[in-house]
């Protein structure tokens, strides 16, 4: 039996400076289960270092998920040049996996996407990660294509959008 988190125990902010190494932590204790279902490039793209993190931050939203005191999860949001909101490093540690986490984070981020009037996220996922699509697709995601492995890493996937209202 999965535990669940408290009411109101688990805290969404963003990401301030001096955050990168917890978000590069997120994210590294989130893949490194699926490491070997990735090729090297792929798990080195999905983890990025505290410098990538860092520049991240620029030009981006990331926000970090808390339970009490503990970091356990993170996303990131990149306003995309098309228009919209690119998704990208959704990662719930495995600790905290299947208690809420990424549903929060995934609320948190398109909020904000209403709030600034953003009409459009989207995001790819590889076929390695089948839960974290069919969290997308709960919350209305559909999938737009599937993605040759030629196109990142040599690993296959899908790219989802929403259209927001």
């Amino acid at each position: 039996m999965k535990q669940e988190l408290s009411e109101g125990q688990l805290e969404i902010r963003l990401a301030q400076p001096g955050d990168e190494d917890t978000v590069e932590r997120l994210i590294r204790e989130a893949f490194e289960p699926f490491r070997a279902a990735y090729s090297p490039g792929g798990f080195a793209d999905t983890t990025a270092t505290a410098e990538v993190i860092r520049e991240r931050m620029e030009t981006a939203k990331i926000w970090i998920a808390f339970d009490g005191d503990e970091a356990v999860g993170t996303v990131t949001a990149l306003a995309d040049e098309g228009g919209g909101i690119y998704i990208r490093s959704m990662a719930v540690t495995p600790s905290a996996q299947g208690k809420g986490v990424g549903q929060k984070l995934l609320d948190a981020l398109e909020h904000d996407a209403h709030h600034c009037d953003e009409k459009r996220l989207h995001l790819y996922t590889t076929f390695v990660l089948p839960g974290a699509q069919r969290l997308y697709e709960k919350n209305g995601f559909r999938v737009v294509r599937e993605t040759a492995p030629e196109e990142w890493h040599d690993m296959g996937g899908v790219e989802m959008e929403k259209i927001l209202d």
